[in-house]
Parts: C-alpha cells; sequence; structure tokens
C-alpha cells in the first residue's frame, strides 16, 4: 500500500521514545518539551504531537462507489486510505524553534537515500547560520523506506545521521510520491505545535539551488511593505487542468479531479510566512488529500480566497525549461535568482563554491533577468 500502517505504543521520560511493532530496539526521537510548549494550544491543536497510536484501516465503502470501480487501479491505496492523514513521529525535534528567535526556517523535503542531497545543502543553502541578526534554521521532512527495502538498516542509518546534525522530522508512512502531501499536512501541523516564534518558512526540495542572501533580501521588502499576513510566494502556475497522460508522474484520472486546478506554485521551492502558514494548517484539515503536494496547497489557497504571488526569482523548473541550453549552468543566473530547479549534489557544490566568488562579476540585473524571462 502507499501508507506504511504499523501500530506504535510511545514513552514520555525526559525525552520520547519509540517502539516499533517490527520488533526492533528503541530509538531515540531527539529533544524534550518545555512546559510552555506542552501548555500551548493554537486553533485547537494539541500542546504535542498526538499521533502516537495508528491503526488505520482502509475506508471500505469507497469500494461500493461506481466511479471507484472505474478509477484506475494505482490509485486505489491512495483513495481508500484519504481519512489517514497524522502518523506517529520517528525522529522529532521540538527544540528547534523553542528559542524563538528563528527568522527563516528552511524546510527541505527529502527521502532516507538522498544523503549526498542533504549533505550539500548542509553545506550550501541550508547551513544554519545567523545574517545580521537573522537566525536561519534546516529541517529535513522524511518518511519510512518504502517496503522491499533494507528498512532497518536504512533507519539505522538516517537515525545516525540526524544524532549527527539533529535536523530531521521523520512520519512513519511510506516516502512515495503520492505520500508526499503527507508531508505537507503533518509538517504544517508540526510547525502550529512546536513553532511559535518562526516568522518565515521556505519550503523547498533537496535538489534546488536557493540563493539566500536574495531570500532574505525577499523577506525584507515585504517586511518593508507590510505584506507579510498573506505571503505565499514561489514560481506560480495559473489555469492549468489535470494531466491525462497515463505515462506522466502527474497523470491524474477524472474519477478522481475533473475540473482545473487553483493557481498553485512549483513545489520546487516557495517561500511563506508563518502567519499564513497556521491558517493553511487550519483549511487543511477540512480538505480531503490530493495527490500532488502542490496543487493542495494550492486548493488551501484558494479555501482562504487566496493566490499565491509570483516572482520571477523562483526558477522552479530550471532557468530555461530547455535542460540542453547552457544558461542553465550560467553562475550569474544563480546569482540574481533566488530558487533554481534541478541540480544534482555535485552541481549544487560546485555552483554555490562559484556564485560565492567575490570575482565573480556579472552584467546589470535587470537585462540579466529580462533575458531569462523570455527564454
Amino acid at each position: 500500500t502507499f501508507l506504511n500502517i504499523r501500530e506504535y505504543t510511545f514513552y514520555k521520560t525526559k525525552s520520547f521514545f519509540v517502539k516499533s511493532s517490527l520488533g526492533s530496539s528503541s530509538s531515540p526521537v531527539l529533544g524534550d518539551e518545555s512546559d510552555a510548549q506542552r501548555a500551548r494550544v493554537s486553533n485547537g491543536t494539541p500542546a504535542t504531537w498526538d499521533a502516537q497510536v495508528l491503526n488505520c484501516s482502509e475506508d471500505s465503502t469507497v469500494r461500493t462507489k461506481d466511479w471507484f470501480r472505474r478509477l484506475d487501479s494505482r490509485f486505489h491505496q491512495f483513495v481508500l486510505h484519504r481519512h489517514c492523514r497524522y502518523f506517529p513521529m520517528l525522529i522529532n525535534h521540538p527544540e528547534k524553534c523553542r528559542d524563538g528567535e528563528a527568522h527563516l526556517l528552511m524546510v527541505v523535503k527529502s527521502v532516507i537515500e538522498q544523503h549526498d542531497r542533504r549533505e550539500a545543502v548542509r553545506k550550501t543553502w541550508g547551513r544554519e547560520h545567523t545574517v545580521d541578526g537573522k537566525k536561519i534554521k534546516t529541517l529535513f521532512l522524511l518518511g519510512s523506506p518504502t517496503n522491499g527495502k533494507d528498512t532497518k538498516n536504512l533507519q539505522k542509518l538516517i537515525e545516525y545521521e540526524d544524532m549527527i546534525y539533529g535536523d530531521i522530522l521523520q512520519w512513519d508512512f511510506m516516502d512515495t510520491f503520492f505520500n508526499l502531501t503527507l508531508k505537507e499536512v503533518n509538517f504544517l501541523k508540526w510547525f502550529d505545535i512546536y513553532c511559535a516564534g518562526v516568522q518565515f518558512i521556505f519550503k523547498g526540495d533537496d535538489d534546488v539551488f536557493v540563493n539566500t542572501n536574495n531570500l532574505l533580501d525577499l523577506i525584507g521588502f515585504k517586511v518593508e511593505e507590510r505584506k507579510v499576513a498573506d505571503l505565499f510566494v514561489g514560481d506560480t502556475i495559473s489555469k492549468a487542468i489535470p494531466i491525462r497522460n497515463r505515462q506522466s508522474k502527474y497523470y491524474i484520472p477524472k474519477e478522481l479531479y475533473d475540473k482545473p486546478y487553483p493557481p498553485y506554485v512549483g513545489g520546487g521551492g516557495f517561500l511563506m510566512s508563518s502567519q499564513l502558514a497556521r491558517r493553511l494548517f487550519v483549511v487543511s484539515e477540512d480538505l480531503e488529500l490530493y495527490p500532488i503536494d502542490d496543487v493542495f496547497l494550492g486548493m488551501c489557497l484558494q479555501r482562504l480566497h487566496l493566490a499565491p504571488e509570483m516572482h520571477p526569482g523562483f526558477r522552479t523548473f530550471g532557468i530555461t525549461r530547455r535542460r540542453v541550453s547552457p544558461m542553465n549552468s550560467e553562475p550569474c543566473f544563480y546569482k540574481n535568482l533566488i530558487v533554481v530547479h534541478k541540480l544534482s549534489a555535485q552541481e549544487l557544490l560546485r555552483m554555490w563554491s562559484v556564485v560565492q566568488n567575490e570575482d565573480l562579476v556579472c552584467i546589470n540585473h535587470q537585462k540579466l533577468l529580462a533575458t531569462c524571462s523570455v527564454m
């Protein structure tokens, strides 16, 4: 199935521990919680993560529906378990936001096997540091290894990685494409519980380049303009319709969704304010999960009667859509943009090094972006 359904019992001392029904030894869920956090309740959510025991069986009533019988079989498990929304945490870091001083939280979607990408992000745009008194913190969002893989060893490796860096949030659902939306809703709930003091969130993939200074400049402009409450900025896609090509990764059958999509941003990278993130969490709980996470967030924005803001600095389809174009490897674009998708770990490290070089001289910013915009 798409969901990795197990039962867990959580034992609480000063820190949390998890015991798996697979019989593995208890492993730490790092970080304890303060009295203030335990007492805090926002929008009716609990003061701590409360998805402690999960036994989520399929919704068998769906099988009786005519539309379900016509539905492409690859979507059956998703639909049957669509009501399974929040999952036990295998690794938690409530202390990440504890000091209440984080200006920007970099939240990166990843999978267990992509350790080289996480290493590259930590060494480049995801490095935790302070810029002009503004703290930047980083977290990676993970699910569990899919069936058929060396599950126990992979889990031990990710726990060891987290012991070193302390920057991983992991939930007990299978890390599959259809479950990316679970990362969205579980993170929004986690953020609402634990991150009262964080001001902005950048949410992105582990294969993007982010120019952190330009991102902070954009935040500064929005603060000066007092346009923070509804801030949701990225590479906006408007007037899109579901893809009906069965060979496409983003294929959606008519039985599942049969109307145009609301405006949404490419999930490679976008910026939002904490105020809006909390409102998205509230409305997300009343929406059925959708198998494309970018579109799901667009649906949440639509519920709030908002649309994402388009910004030319976010290039979630690359600098040009022709991947063979030499412009996609031109460092001056990376110096003047905010987000560029898609790079390997090696390309990210190399481009970061070039862009940070003070000897790099580029032409006028506006001319550069204008050239890029017509590609």
